[in-house]
């Protein structure tokens, strides 16, 4: 098979690597495409605690495709069953994935790109935030998973502020329902344009999703007395300052958003199947950038660099 090779940092070579064998419990998937995370920057850019090159196909991990073949054990299952996967080399045309780690994607879904891994972090973040109709929910950074919270929450019956730093990113969040959004350009003017859409009471829930620290402080202070704020961004630079003085006199509840039990990242993946099927969340649009399986160092400097008109990267067979 041919499979995406991280020799080193910055460099992404195509390269032939024997096709693997499915093990008990496993299933083979031949690769439609592959979602470009943005967790994965750290290997990319490089980090004295990585080693080089990577497996073939690492560290892809949002891949959809067929199932090729099933190992000894697999009950369920098919092959050519089209299936949305949570696996780790899947910057490849093959990849191994355990047989409980897969979701079938229905007929409703044919054709159409499924990375399944960050679709089920959305539906477990906003599981997490426990957002109800009435509230109002400011949602900080409209990325790819700022949009689809935005979608989630609008569905539940919520007030969404969305709040981005990017204006082709609030464009989107209109389309996604945002009732509301602002411009992430100052801390005080952002905190007075929140404060007069609030009338002062601030917002019930408040969802960190860029992963840097002055946004993060900037949620604090946006969250209501006795809300929650839920961090969803993705924060792997070091420490963070931040206003717990705040966060006390507030009474907040903070919650860490990130899972690491794969079975609910499988469990939160097969709802956002059902939620695409009844026509909840529609991430196509969201699919900014497309690029063949030998253009994967390009697809990470997009996600790396964001430049204007960017939600979202995939590489496709």
């Amino acid at each position: 098979m041919q499979a995406c090779v991280i020799r080193e940092p910055l460099q992404a070579v195509l390269q032939d690597a024997p096709r693997p064998e499915p093990g008990p419990g496993q299933v083979l998937l031949r690769l439609e495409g592959s979602g470009v995370c943005a967790s994965s920057l750290p290997l990319w850019e490089g980090r004295s605690w990585f080693q080089y090159p990577q497996a073939p196909g690492a560290p892809g991990h949002e891949g959809w495709g067929r199932i090729a073949a099933l190992g000894p054990g697999v009950d369920g299952l098919a092959i050519g069953d089209r299936v949305a996967a949570l696996s780790y080399g899947a910057h490849a045309e093959y990849d191994l994935a355990q047989a409980d780690a897969v979701v079938p994607l229905p007929p409703a879904l044919e054709g159409r790109a499924v990375p399944g891994e960050p679709l089920g972090c959305a539906v477990n973040i906003f599981r997490r935030s426990d957002i109800r109709a009435g509230q109002t929910v400011a949602i900080v950074g409209i990325g790819f998973l700022g949009c689809l919270l935005t979608r989630l929450a609008v569905h539940a019956g919520a007030r969404v502020i969305a709040i981005s730093r990017r204006g082709f990113s609030l464009d989107f969040a209109r389309q996604c329902g945002a009732q509301h959004v602002v411009s992430m350009d100052d801390h005080g003017r952002v905190i007075e344009r929140i404060k007069a859409l609030t009338d002062g009471r601030w917002c019930e829930r408040v969802i960190e999703a860029t992963g840097l620290e002055w946004p993060l402080q900037l949620a604090g202070e946006l969250a209501a007395e006795r809300g929650r704020l839920v961090i969803a961004g993705y924060h792997q630079d070091g420490l963070r300052q931040l206003n717990v003085q705040l966060w006390n006199w507030r009474g907040l509840d903070v919650v860490n958003a990130h899972e690491r039990d794969p079975r609910v990242y499988v469990e939160g993946m097969r709802a956002a199947v059902g939620l695409m099927a009844q026509g909840v969340l529609d991430p196509e649009p969201l699919y900014t950038h497309r690029l063949p399986l030998d253009r994967l160092g390009e697809a990470l400097e997009l996600t790396r660099t964001r430049p204007d008109g960017f939600m979202k990267a995939l590489v496709v067979a």
